[in-house]
């Protein structure tokens, strides 16, 4: 395993794979090792293929998070805050995956990637890049309430074991 993998996994603060069955979703918590890396992360969630693909979750140090969605071979990528690429190596991946600059320390925190990620799920890049500008959540907060306007905020509250008023 690489130094890169090693700070990875230790800032995971949870992996999730969302995917529908015969229209039901399902979600299940991974390994925090599953997302060490941008490619074994997209290798991981093709093992649940599901109705449309699978999304995985990452949530980075209480910091950032990374959505993947995963078709077949085709992986959208969507990063809460593209200037976490500055001190996380899966975040630097995504970028560059993306094709996109690296940020520097003075660039603004914005997303990158794919707004319309989950579109046809129920959230479009509006909604997305509203949410994402919201720099006051937390990002198990801003999955959380992705979860929610896809159907599913009650299987993640309970894998994650948020209370229930």
């Amino acid at each position: 395993m690489s130094d890169e993998f090693d700070a990875n996994a230790e800032g995971v603060d949870f992996a999730l794979v969302a995917y529908r069955e015969e229209g039901v979703w399902q979600l299940q918590e991974l390994a925090p090792e599953t997302a060490g890396d941008l490619d074994g992360f997209a290798h991981e969630l093709r093992r649940y293929p599901g109705d449309g693909g699978s999304l995985g979750f990452v949530s980075v140090d209480e910091d950032f998070f990374l959505m993947l969605r995963v078709r077949g071979e085709r992986t959208k990528i969507l990063l809460s805050d593209i200037t976490a690429a500055t001190d996380w190596p899966i975040a630097k991946e995504a970028v560059e995956e993306l094709e996109l600059p690296q940020p520097d320390d003075e660039d603004d925190q914005v997303p990158a990637g794919d707004l319309s990620i989950v579109a046809d799920l129920g959230m479009g890049a509006m909604d997305m890049g509203a949410l994402l500008d919201d720099v006051d959540l937390y990002p198990d907060e801003m999955l959380g309430d992705i979860a929610s306007r896809l159907g599913f905020g009650s299987l993640y509250d309970q894998v994650l074991g948020v209370p229930t008023p």
